[in-house]
C-alpha cells in the first residue's frame, strides 16, 4: 500500500498567508519524470521515510508508478513558481480483491519540507478524493507509520468510523467515502442533462487544474 506522510487538514480549500502563495494542483505529465525525480531526492530523509516506510529515492521503476503511468494509478502534483512541491497518487486496487462489490483506492501523499503544515496536503488530498469518487471508487485505503501521530490524529478527527488494522509494514486504515453528489442544474427538467457518471482515469486526468492558495 501507499505510505501516507501529511494530514489533508488545514481547515478548507483555502490558507490564509501574507504572501498568498498559489500552488496548482494539476495531474502528473509522465513527460516530466526528472521534475517529479527532483521533488523526491530533495525531501528529506525523515519525509522520505514517511512517505516510503524507507528513507529511499526513486527508481526508474518507482518514478513510472509515480507519474502515473500504470492505467490504474492516477497522480497528482502541487506546483508553485513551476516547481513540483506536494505529490499525491491513488492506486485503484482490482475488483478481484475488494469485498462486496466496493471499489477501492490505495492513497499516498507528500509534501516538500519547506510547504508542509501550509494547506498543500490538504488541497491535494481533497483533490485525489474528488477525483477518486468521480471514476466511482468507493473507499480509501491507507498505510501510516505507528510513530506518525499526526497523521493518525487526523484520520480520527476527519473520519471517525474508519477503520483501523494492523500489518506488519505499520497500521492499515481504510475509510469508506459518501455517495458523490450530482452536480446541480437549473436547466427545465424536459431538457435536463443526464446525470453524471463515473469516469475513467482518462477523462478524469483532462480536467481543469486547480488553482489553490496556500498559507504559511
Amino acid at each position: 500500500m501507499n505510505g501516507t506522510q501529511v494530514t489533508p487538514g488545514g481547515g478548507g480549500a483555502r490558507a490564509e498567508n501574507s504572501d498568498r502563495a498559489t500552488a496548482a494542483i494539476r495531474p502528473v505529465d509522465p513527460a516530466q519524470q526528472a521534475a517529479l525525480s527532483d521533488f523526491f531526492a530533495a525531501l528529506s530523509v525523515e519525509t522520505r521515510y514517511r512517505r516510503f516506510f524507507a528513507p529511499v529515492r526513486p527508481s526508474h521503476g518507482l518514478l513510472n508508478l509515480l507519474s502515473g503511468r500504470p492505467a490504474n494509478v492516477d497522480a497528482i502534483v502541487a506546483v508553485a513558481d513551476g516547481v513540483i512541491v506536494g505529490h499525491a497518487m491513488a492506486a485503484d486496487l482490482p475488483e478481484r480483491i475488494c469485498p462486496d462489490a466496493s471499489r477501492i483506492t490505495d492513497v499516498g501523499v507528500v509534501v516538500a519540507d519547506a510547504w508542509q503544515r501550509r494547506g498543500v496536503g490538504a488541497a491535494l488530498m481533497r483533490a485525489l478524493i474528488a477525483r477518486a469518487q468521480a471514476r466511482g471508487v468507493t473507499a480509501l485505503a491507507m498505510d501510516v507509520l505507528p510513530g506518525n501521530r499526526r497523521v493518525l490524529a487526523m484520520v480520527l478527527g476527519h473520519w471517525p468510523d474508519a477503520a483501523v488494522g494492523h500489518s506488519p509494514d505499520g497500521i492499515d486504515i481504510h475509510i469508506t467515502l459518501p455517495s458523490a453528489r450530482p452536480r446541480e442544474t437549473a436547466q427545465p427538467r424536459e431538457t435536463a442533462q443526464p446525470r453524471e457518471t463515473a469516469q475513467p482515469l482518462e477523462a478524469v486526468g483532462k480536467q481543469v487544474p486547480l488553482l489553490v492558495p496556500v498559507g504559511g
